[in-house]
């Protein structure tokens, strides 16, 4: 069994620090497989392309298939991609996603089945470098798993450790009838934990039904009833649904203007 270990509180992010607080995303679902990672790959990318110095951050993978012999993190990859990272630097890879699991579980159950112990301070540490390396005005992307109450290590979930890394929440909901109730749910539980919420984005997958009738009207209910503002709408694409969208070739900088602009003040 894996040693349990108490939750410990960050070094880098004490209330009595007098530096510069760092310019963070955390980039979370309304639930599993609303294309968290195409969001926040193409946010990435908009932001680069804007002029921002941008470091991407999966610290926990699950799911993660064997590749020649060791754990293979897909969606870090393609944040590092998008990051203009090298596919072969597997160096850098490690630094982008420090825990990786095999079962497609919540980190914090993989993590168990697996006997790895999470630490978070190796979390809290590797994001503080990462920024370190990168530069004092950089932006660190970090895509959580799941949704915000999905356990991430013991005793805690994705929201404590979007807290404990403090930063601001980029919420990806699904843009088809039910997202109002999902959403304004995730909004809630972020509330009540005291998260900044940076905003909204919808994104079109699962490809939304033809005959929808709610497509017309979620944007707007949600920004009504949540208090929080929808930075974009992204389109469904193909080739992401596919997992093989070439980013060089892909710009979707317009669907997510206002986000890259709200990104880039933080």
């Amino acid at each position: 069994m894996p040693v349990k270990e108490k939750p410990t509180t960050p070094t880098s992010q004490d209330a009595g620090s007098h530096r510069r607080q760092p310019r963070r995303l955390f980039v979370t679902g309304t639930d599993t497989g609303v294309g968290k990672t195409f969001v926040a790959a193409a946010l990435i990318l908009g932001l680069r392309r804007s002029g921002h110095t941008v470091v991407p951050m999966k610290p926990l993978e699950s799911g993660c298939r064997m590749v020649d012999g060791q754990l293979f993190p897909e969606d870090a990859m393609r944040l590092h991609l998008a990051a203009g990272g090298d596919p072969n630097d597997d160096d850098a890879l490690a630094k982008v996603c420090p825990y990786r699991l095999a079962a497609p579980l919540a980190p914090a159950v993989a993590a168990e089945k697996e006997g790895i112990r999470i630490d978070e301070r190796t979390i809290l540490e590797a994001a503080d470098a990462l920024q370190r390396e990168a530069g004092p005005d950089s932006i660190l992307v970090i895509e959580g798993a799941g949704g915000l109450l999905v356990p991430a290590y013991p005793g805690r979930c994705m929201a404590d450790l979007a807290r404990l890394l403090g930063a601001r929440l980029l919420i990806v909901a699904r843009s088809s009838l039910g997202t109002v109730n999902h959403t304004l749910l995730t909004l809630e539980a972020a509330r009540h934990r005291d998260l900044e919420i940076a905003g909204i984005v919808l994104n079109d997958y699962p490809r939304p039904a033809a005959e929808d009738a709610s497509l017309p009207y979620n944007e707007a209910t949600i920004e009504t009833l949540g208090g929080a503002p929808v930075l974009g709408h992204l389109p469904y694409v193909e080739s992401a649904a596919n997992g093989e969208i070439d980013w060089t070739k892909t710009a979707l900088d317009s669907c997510l203007a206002a986000a890259v602009e709200a990104v880039a003040r933080l």
